[in-house]
């Protein structure tokens, strides 16, 4: 507990102002922010002043005078930064980041490239454009700083990637900014874990005196307080911030592995002349309406296709046809998802904590299958 005593002592020097909340361990889900007595709603719980934050504003100019923003992105500069320019004064925030075995074992980016062919193929297409963003900042990086290590960097880059938040105040100095570089690290708020409930998550906001963070709702003492990063499914969340969560409203699987193949060429071009090829999801609720539209195109009439298209009503024959045919491809879709668990378990490749992450989330995409095909069976 000294690590958090220390940091809360810290805190109080750099007028960071907390009221009723302080960070603790949590049993299997590292650390977060619990309340201290009874909270009610609109409570301010923390405020961070503007000094204590690190932005654009703050990175030294050994970085800016070398990795210019025309070339190389804010959250690359902090990371930059962060190797470069780590004087003993943040040492009591650096005591409570994740170490870098935590980061490689949680984060897809840091993972042996044979684990991403496990991964479903909306992390995977996310991860791509998240190694596309990290590969531009890397040469730039390696180019003008040469000492710092591919290894070192990315674990820099993955906590500025995971730890900080959207800044945008009514300066023009933030708003001039593009909307990707308008973050901020900020100490004792990065500790505080994400629901996927926007009800349930305190209200961030900030302005040109710094960050403040409002309680939604109750809290009793020992309850964990949480914000909501955003309405995010666990794809997202596993790619981006490198966890899970049990339980999220906002989770989806895309099944365009399981509709495509169905598809003829004809219908492909069809579809794409009407904007509804691919991207097709699933959630709580079942299928999205790109999957119907697909789906109708299949096993209709073309022209009960075209009226479908044109919101001309809906009949109910013809909804029980596509139910049916939609119930045999979650099916086959079902077995595919077992099949793809069962060779992440007969795998050694990387570290059993990354398959064991990959095993559940393919878990909960059998999971949502399994629900979809109940409600269509009922």
């Amino acid at each position: 507990m000294e690590v958090y005593e220390d940091l809360l002592n810290w805190a109080r020097d750099q007028g960071i102002e907390l009221n009723g909340i302080e960070p603790r361990p949590l049993p299997g889900r590292g650390i977060g922010v619990v309340a201290t007595k009874s909270i009610k709603p609109n409570d301010l719980l923390l405020r961070v002043p503007t000094s204590s934050l690190r932005t654009h504003k703050t990175i030294s100019k050994q970085v800016t005078s070398k990795l210019p923003s025309v070339s190389t992105t804010v959250h690359g500069r902090l990371a930059a930064d962060f190797l470069l320019n780590n004087p003993p004064l943040y040492s009591a925030w650096n005591a409570v980041l994740p170490s870098r075995e935590d980061v490689w074992a949680s984060m897809p980016l840091t993972w042996d490239r044979h684990l991403h062919d496990f991964l479903p193929r909306t992390a995977l297409t996310l991860l791509k454009k998240q190694e596309s963003k990290f590969d531009r900042d890397w040469q730039a990086v390696h180019h003008a700083f040469p000492s710092i290590t591919r290894n070192e960097y990315m674990y820099a880059w993955a906590l500025v990637n995971t730890r900080t938040f959207y800044y945008e105040t009514s300066s023009s100095d933030t708003r001039k900014l593009h909307r990707d570089d308008r973050i901020a690290l900020q100490p004792v708020a990065d500790l505080l874990n994400h629901t996927s409930n926007p009800a349930d998550g305190c209200k961030v906001s900030f302005d040109t005196e710094g960050c403040t963070v409002r309680a939604s709702r109750e809290y009793l003492p020992g309850d964990e307080v949480y914000i909501c990063y955003g309405n995010h499914g666990n794809d997202f969340l596993l790619t981006e911030y490198g966890f899970l969560l049990e339980e999220n409203i906002w989770d989806e699987v895309c099944i365009d592995d399981a509709v495509l193949p169905i598809l003829s060429a004809r219908q492909k071009e069809l579809l794409e002349e009407v904007g509804f090829l691919g991207n097709y999801m699933l959630d709580k609720n079942g299928v999205c309406y790109r999957t119907q539209v697909a789906l109708r195109l299949v096993y209709l009439p073309l022209s009960e296709w075209r009226r479908f298209l044109d919101g001309e009503g809906e009949d109910q024959a013809q909804q029980e046809v596509v139910d049916r045919e939609l119930r045999s491809i979650l099916r086959k879709y079902r077995a595919s998802v077992s099949k793809v668990i069962g060779k992440i378990e007969d795998s050694d490749v990387g570290q059993a904590s990354q398959r064991d992450m990959l095993v559940l989330r393919w878990r909960q995409i059998g999971g949502l299958v399994d629900r979809t095909i109940e409600g269509l069976s009922g």
